[in-house]
């Protein structure tokens, strides 16, 4: 394990010690030096602190840098729902339940786990943990996802996401009866400051954030919709829809507690929508419902 002193110079007197790393290394991250402070592998004038402690005038800080964990992703024989495969692209149906990517602390049973037992050649733009991955969904939404199999197409579909040229729809059930039949959402996305954890609508580090969505069938208590992406901020949907009232059904994150017999949140991506990076040709893919997913929606039909 490697050591290194640190002795506070006029500069970061009065900065909180975790920031005051994160600037000085900048290849360390704050998220990874909280974590260090907390495992007490941080120590000023030899003794133990808390993240928000204030730098002083010559305190001696001595950082221990743990060893690197060493990820292997390993493949993973799955039956995947593959709808469309060649050189430069794979297109995949992936199941609720099932996460896109290994992360540490969770390296098996992922969509790139069997990715990689299905086909070699994936691109290694994102790294280790998420070859192949352009974009992703939240493990309990269902439905489909583009996967770039080396790096022209890999940059060509990531540019067309940048473009917002890449069609993605997807169908939820909603609480609440919504009135009208469409709708734009334009409202900022970034971290919620009271939930790390979650995301919310903010002007503060936030993102530009547009859905667009329609209403398909009005239930008693529920609305089924489509929404389709102008931008793919994380939980986009779901924080859209909580900040207009009517948040998704069975979402564990942003929903009511007391909701419809489904696992996490009501949400399918059905419709895919790309230019082929090599040929130039406009390639539009649909997966149905998910069995769970019809069996919601016929309950609520028998209900009324």
């Amino acid at each position: 394990m490697e050591t290194l002193t640190i002795i506070v110079n006029e500069q970061f007197v009065n900065e909180r010690i975790d920031k005051m790393l994160s600037t000085y290394y900048e290849d360390w991250s704050r998220t990874q030096v909280q974590g260090w402070i907390k495992d007490g592998l941080v120590l000023v004038n030899n003794q133990k602190v808390k993240g928000n402690y204030k730098c002083q005038l010559h305190d001696e800080i001595i950082v221990s840098i743990p060893e690197p964990e060493i990820l292997d992703v390993k493949p993973e024989k799955m039956d995947l729902d593959i709808y469309y495969e060649d050189q430069d692209v794979l297109v995949v149906n992936k199941p609720r339940g099932m996460v896109v990517h290994p992360a540490p602390g969770h390296m098996y049973g992922t969509l790139v786990n069997g990715l990689m037992a299905h086909c070699q050649d994936l691109s290694g733009i994102n790294g280790v943990l998420r070859p192949g991955i352009v974009h992703r969904i939240d493990k309990d939404t269902s439905g489909l996802l583009m996967v770039a199999k080396n790096d022209k197409a890999h940059e060509s579909l990531v540019q067309q996401l940048v473009n917002k040229t890449v069609t993605r729809k997807y169908l939820a059930i909603v609480h609440g009866v919504i009135p009208h039949d469409v709708g734009t959402i334009d409202a900022p996305i970034g971290r919620d400051p009271k939930d790390r954890q979650k995301m919310t609508v903010t002007d503060v580090n936030s993102k530009e954030a547009i859905t667009h969505f329609r209403v398909l069938e009005r239930f008693d208590h529920y609305t089924f919709i489509e929404c389709k992406l102008e931008t793919g901020r994380t939980h986009q949907i779901r924080v859209h829809m909580k900040y207009i009232g009517y948040p998704l059904a069975g979402d564990p994150k942003y929903g009511p507690k007391k909701t419809l017999p489904i696992e996490g949140q009501a949400l399918h991506a059905g419709v895919l929508g790309f230019i082929h990076p090599r040929t130039g040709e406009y390639m539009e893919f649909e997966a149905p419902l998910p069995p769970e997913f019809e069996n919601i929606l016929n309950l609520l039909k028998n209900k009324r």
